[in-house]
């Protein structure tokens, strides 16, 4: 069992449909070693028609590196470690609506994650992930150098996106944890894996560059976020019930559309604990 998948691309550049794996059950070390080179290639991969268990959801997502618990949230009941990614029928706020990747305002930012598709609106919610490596590899010369061994500051404090946690925060939050969280982080990263370079910073949470104030490092930045989402370098997933999405975070960046207001919607979400970005 397990010992053979099948990969069928979404988009030229990221996205890749895997079937013939059952993720309930442990996949051999040939075939993860395998499974691993399509996820790095295509930055996210998914499986549809999957039926786990919390337990069973941190087992398949372990195979990838160290799960870790998501900084704001405590967890469902009984396993801090699976986060509940929900947006209720009265809401009109979904959890992470706004372009990210994920806690790059820590010391050591996700590598990935897994989610899992519990509940689903009758149509909406889709996500989009873009790849970052194709975005950084396309952008001129002139800006490439303009970035070129900078930093910036990363926060967990911009407005836009603290808002789309407080619905979560008043039913699930970890009160430990601390308000903001503030990091350095290079504008372009050297995947640790594959040695690609990708472009790092991101609306949600790239607040400056180090040497500049906010209202210096805006022009730049706005003109990365713009060039990271063309649509070339994007896929749009529309997600089933059952269906399992494992993105690289290192990579990647996505967006969740809020599109399906008086609906619930509810996904489990467990995190893989990455390096120090350089």
């Amino acid at each position: 069992m397990n010992t053979h998948f099948d990969v069928e691309p979404l988009t030229p550049f990221i996205g890749s449909k895997i079937t013939g794996l059952d993720l309930s059950q442990p996949i051999p070390p040939n075939t993860l070693t395998d499974l691993r080179k399509v996820w790095l290639e295509r930055k996210m991969i998914y499986f549809l028609d999957q039926k786990l268990t919390p337990h069973e959801q941190l087992a398949f997502t372990r195979q990838f590196g160290e799960v870790n618990k998501y900084p704001f949230l405590n967890g469902i009941e009984g396993n801090p470690l699976v986060a509940p990614v929900l947006k209720l029928p009265d809401e009109t706020i979904n959890f992470g609506g706004v372009w990210h990747a994920d806690t790059t305002y820590l010391e050591t930012p996700a590598l990935g994650a897994s989610l899992y598709a519990l509940e689903l609106p009758p149509v909406g919610g889709d996500t989009i992930f873009c790849n970052m490596q194709t975005a950084y590899e396309t952008l001129e010369q002139g800006i490439k150098d303009q970035i070129e061994g900078r930093k910036a500051y990363f926060t967990s404090g911009k407005a836009a996106v603290s808002k789309t946690r407080m619905p979560r925060l008043a039913d699930c939050g970890d009160a430990s944890a601390p308000e903001v969280f503030t990091n350095l982080h290079p504008v372009v990263r050297t995947h640790p894996e594959t040695g690609e370079r990708t472009l790092f910073v991101h609306e949600a949470h790239t607040l400056r560059f180090e040497d500049c104030t906010e209202e210096e490092s805006e022009p730049l930045l706005n003109q990365l976020y713009l060039h990271a989402r063309k649509p070339e370098f994007q896929c749009r997933l529309r997600w089933s019930k059952g269906m399992v999405v494992l993105w690289d975070n290192r990579s990647t960046h996505h967006y969740p559309i809020n599109d399906y207001n008086g609906y619930r919607r509810l996904l489990h979400r467990v995190s893989l604990k990455g390096d120090r970005p350089v």
